[in-house]
């Protein structure tokens, strides 16, 4: 089986899967919530003792024995990496592992720092059949370190470690088909900041990029503005959704959006707009096809709809189960929030080809 887990800002995630013939089947998921869950969320409050108490106390939760992992799979941050697509002639593995050292001076900003390089290979170069597309990810020693320093803290074997976009794009590649023509828009929300993520078949260039707009910005606001606690706006945010924060009070509490009013809803959607019209100028490719929302924020009540109005551009919130064999007594309702610990989990089968 392969244990993928997503230690994310205010929740720590994991998925299990395991590889059959047809694909990977879901065994198991679910989440540990980081902070006190009648406290105030402050993310600069979060230490990694609260991360690693958090990852050991969802493990007994479920009683899950890493031990019986064939891989464990973590992530770490796009911020805290720098990933870029390339193409390269098609060539054995172990000489391909040395061709992306060369690579990786020539198209990753080292600055003199100690560097760790890996890559995936995403698949065959649609215009030139004797070369291949590669993700080439880099990040500083130092990062990788302490990565690594926490997942020994909880107790765990480091095994392979991916980077949170990739992950993503792993999950989507498998639930869903990518298109020939036109691209797709994936936007993870995550607590404090959220990935948006651009990717296509053929030449489309893929592309990444960390917005610093999260759920707990969704959260602030609507505390804020009703005058209630962090928990109380967490819990009408989670019912009413995007109306909860629209609603005027002044007028009996009839919906009202106007420009003195911008929301953060607004921020997160003109951060999307500025993201894909800087890609379209460095790519030349415009034709967005459709937006997928993940990530724990992706389930906020009218979020997908208002991000279709602002970009006029058709948006989902991302099933990550789709087209997974499911065990039977694996439900829940917020599967959205699993895309990335989903993710991590498929890099470990993919990782053992």
């Amino acid at each position: 089986m392969y244990l993928g887990i997503d230690i994310g800002r205010q929740y720590v995630k994991f998925a299990i899967t395991e590889k059959t013939k047809e694909g990977f089947r879901l065994l198991d998921v679910g989440s540990r919530l980081v902070p006190d869950a009648n406290a105030t969320y402050d993310p600069e409050k979060i230490e990694k003792a609260h991360y690693v108490m958090a990852v050991k106390e969802m493990m007994r939760n479920h009683k899950i024995n890493p031990r019986k992992a064939k891989t464990i799979i973590t992530g770490i941050n796009g911020s805290s990496s720098t990933i870029k697509q390339i193409t390269v002639v098609d060539m054995p593995s172990d000489e391909l592992d040395s061709a992306m050292t060369f690579e990786a001076r020539k198209h990753v900003p080292l600055d003199g720092t100690d560097t760790v390089i890996d890559y995936q290979v995403l698949g065959s170069n649609a215009t030139e059949i004797d070369k291949i597309d590669v993700g080439l990810v880099a990040c500083t020693k130092g990062v990788m370190d302490s990565h690594m320093g926490l997942i020994k803290d909880c107790g765990l074997k480091p095994g392979v470690v991916d980077v949170y976009p990739i992950a993503v794009s792993n999950l989507f590649s498998h639930a869903k088909d990518i298109p020939d023509d036109g691209l797709v828009v994936i936007l993870d929300i995550g607590a404090v900041s959220s990935t948006l993520i651009v990717n296509g078949a053929g030449q489309q260039q893929y592309f990444t990029r960390d917005l610093p707009i999260g759920g707990h910005h969704f959260v602030k606001q609507l505390a804020e503005k009703k005058k209630i606690k962090y928990v109380e706006a967490q819990d009408l945010l989670y019912k009413e959704g995007l109306s909860s924060s629209m609603k005027n009070e002044s007028d009996g509490g009839s919906e009202s959006i106007g420009i003195s009013s911008r929301s953060v809803y607004d921020d997160i959607v003109e951060d999307v707009r500025r993201s894909l019209r800087f890609y379209a100028k460095q790519t030349g490719q415009s034709f967005f096809l459709k937006i997928f929302l993940s990530g724990g924020g992706a389930n906020t009540p009218g979020l997908a709809e208002f991000v279709a109005e602002k970009l006029n551009v058709d948006t989902a919130v991302l099933e990550p189960f789709e087209n997974m064999d499911i065990k039977g007594d694996v439900s829940n309702s917020l599967k959205s929030q699993f895309t990335t610990a989903l993710g991590l989990s498929i890099r470990g089968g993919i990782a053992d080809v």
